[in-house]
């Protein structure tokens, strides 16, 4: 195959360095443009210069000509601008799902998508200490792999561990794969889930956390097939993950006032909220009495009260009875 002459490929050099060296901030004059292109081997000149420009810009490429002392091209807008960036590297940071090694690949991606001036403003945001990270560098391939398998509608086999005091892996069943219908994936409390399906138990659908799966691969064998109308995943999701695990029942609980925005966004924005005495509220909402929820409760103190029913106050008190005995020894 020929190789295309350097001119050929002048307008692609020429993106890439609008692209790379230019924002709303930073300018590039033609001359600037034209040494620019000289170190890639291309020779060009003012009035081939405007003419690619047009080009790029008919293209699709937005560039702009900035007029002043500090006067020159720049590209004007791009898919992401610098705000999101700085959002999607924080997310990316801060996830723990992924691991140091993938966090700094991304991130290195996601600092192409600007200018190199810009860029170095994302670099900034990157040195957040102290977040605990994910140990299997696997989980990318293995959520991959599970989309793969929902979408053509085939089995999985996967092996799923534990952690030892050595960080070594323990696996469950004696290293046994298992062999699951995969139904969805979830997002909950920064960790990714596999749901499953597997009619052979009395509770069919059963949840595995992604970064704990290894060795995940798609099967030949068909999915099992069960009634879609007798699964909601959102019920689902909210009933086998925090504070929602459990057998629900409808709680009334009282607040303090200065905690209706942690209530909104617990509960959400069409909880009713009830008025008693000068500075207190109560809410009626769906709970169950897990562990996640009386803890949940108890880290307010005596700003917020389970009021009914019984059941769950008396959990709370025996959840207190036991933490407080483990201090009293």
């Amino acid at each position: 195959m020929p190789r295309l002459s350097n001119q050929k490929m002048k307008p692609l050099y020429l993106a890439r360095i609008l692209m790379e060296r230019t924002d709303e901030n930073n300018f590039m004059t033609a001359q600037s443009i034209i040494d620019a292109l000289a170190a890639y081997g291309v020779p060009a000149n003012r009035k081939t210069i405007y003419d690619d420009i047009e080009s790029l810009k008919m293209f699709g490429l937005d560039i702009e000509y900035h007029r002043g002392t500090n006067s020159g091209y720049f590209v004007a807008s791009r898919d992401f601008e610098l705000p999101e960036l700085k959002l999607l590297v924080d997310a990316v940071q801060s996830s723990g799902l992924i691991t140091e090694k993938k966090s700094r690949e991304l991130i290195m991606k996601l600092s192409k998508l600007t200018s190199e001036a810009q860029a170095k403003q994302l670099n900034r945001q990157v040195h957040i200490s102290g977040r605990a990270k994910a140990l299997n560098e696997t989980v990318y391939y293995s959520i991959d792999s599970i989309h793969a398998a929902i979408s053509a509608k085939k089995k999985i086999g996967f092996k799923y561990f534990d952690y030892s005091t050595t960080k070594g892996r323990i696996y469950r069943q004696n290293g046994k794969p298992y062999i699951r219908t995969p139904v969805a994936l979830c997002w909950n409390d920064d960790n990714y889930y596999l749901i499953t399906y597997y009619p052979h138990y009395d509770n069919p659908f059963a949840s595995f956390r992604v970064d704990r799966m290894a060795k995940v691969e798609v099967l030949c064998e068909d999915v099992d097939v069960y009634d879609k109308k007798q699964f909601n995943l959102a019920d689902y999701i909210k009933r086998y993950f925090g504070m929602f695990t459990g057998e629900p029942m409808q709680a009334k609980i009282a607040f303090d006032e200065h905690l209706v925005s942690v209530v909104i966004d617990q509960f959400g924005s069409n909880t009713r909220m009830i008025r008693i005495g000068d500075n207190r509220f109560v809410i009626s909402a769906d709970v169950s009495a897990s562990p996640v929820f009386l803890g949940w409760i108890f880290q307010f103190g005596n700003q917020a009260e389970i009021l009914e029913p019984e059941s769950l106050r008396e959990a709370m008190r025996r959840m207190i009875a036991t933490g407080s005995a483990i201090y009293d020894k």
